[in-house]
């Protein structure tokens, strides 16, 4: 590609059509899909080009995500997609990087790479898909599953209380911790926005209908259960849910409120979150701009290989 068109890719004007692939293959009523809308508005707000953007998920309904946006994609294994998405932001740090995950993928089998994600501090977009139960396999119980809820693994109900994403997250240190849903518009697309524009592994649980293997996950038609966060740092309170929700004023600069209010997750929604911290890939990057010049030839040892 020659200079030119170099530079006419970077100005071109992103738009929705823009950013389309092929058609979404989820069931009706999926909140998938305005997750889908809400990551392409962002993306247009801001202008991110698409051969700037990588999408990268593990397996799952949320795993369709890079199927269907027109950037760069991995699909890649069950709970692993931040190990592939720390090789795209430590090779190539100039590209916009957003990770789609489910509840299942994120806190059973890729548990264990969140919390290191989470440790890390790698700049990144973490998206929690969260409709309380494995939808592709067919109503399994997950670790957010509300208790007593009957499963298709646990009929009897749910034995267990759920995980709380938002605890676990907070307790692991992360620097950017929010939660919001997909069905509230200009909320979801407000939060995600405070979380690309952060330096570090921004965390975002994103409350998700599943109409067809949980629809009783969230009364999205009343808001009535909901609690809002408010501050001037943090995120606006949804416009048409504003009347009928509590709203909570809370700095996200303050860790020990942040934990408490976590503690009426998930009926809580707003940053709870955000601190400036070190990333794992700014120090990486770091050391080896300082690290000692070595003649290549005498890096190897004597022996003949």
């Amino acid at each position: 590609m020659t200079t030119t068109q170099e530079q006419e890719q970077e100005q071109a004007k992103v738009t929705m059509k823009d950013l389309k692939a092929s058609d979404p293959r989820w069931c009706t009523g999926c909140g998938d899909y305005t997750i889908l809308v809400g990551v392409r508005k962002l993306m247009v707000n801001n202008q991110l080009q698409p051969h700037n953007t990588v999408n990268v998920s593990g397996i799952g309904c949320s795993g369709r995500m890079p199927h269907y946006m027109n950037t760069y994609g991995i699909h890649s294994l069950h709970g692993r997609s931040i190990p592939f998405a720390t090789g795209v932001v430590l090779g190539r740090p100039d590209l916009n990087v957003f990770i789609h995950s489910g509840d299942g993928d994120s806190l059973s089998i890729g548990g264990n790479h969140l919390l290191h994600g989470i440790s890390k501090n790698m700049n990144c977009v973490y998206i929690l898909f969260d409709n309380q139960i494995y939808g592709l396999t067919k109503q399994q119980t997950s670790p957010t599953t509300r208790k007593g809820l009957p499963t298709q693994t646990q009929p009897g109900g749910s034995m267990m209380d759920p995980i709380n994403p938002i605890t676990f997250a907070l307790g692991l240190g992360a620097s950017f911790v929010a939660s919001t849903a997909e069905w509230m518009g200009k909320h979801f697309v407000e939060t995600i926005d405070a979380a690309f524009k952060h330096k570090g592994f921004s965390f975002v649980h994103v409350a998700q209908r599943c109409p067809k293997f949980n629809p009783a996950a969230w009364d999205y038609q009343n808001a009535g259960w909901m609690e809002f966060l408010t501050h001037e740092t943090g995120v606006s309170v949804e416009d048409r849910l504003a009347a009928q929700g509590k709203q909570v004023e809370h700095d996200p600069s303050d860790l020990e409120s942040a934990f408490a209010r976590a503690k009426d997750v998930p009926n809580v929604f707003g940053l709870f979150y955000k601190e400036d911290k070190p990333t794992y890939d700014g120090i990486i990057r770091e050391r080896l701009e300082n690290a000692p010049k070595k003649d290549p030839s005498k890096i190897l040892d004597g022996y003949l290989i």
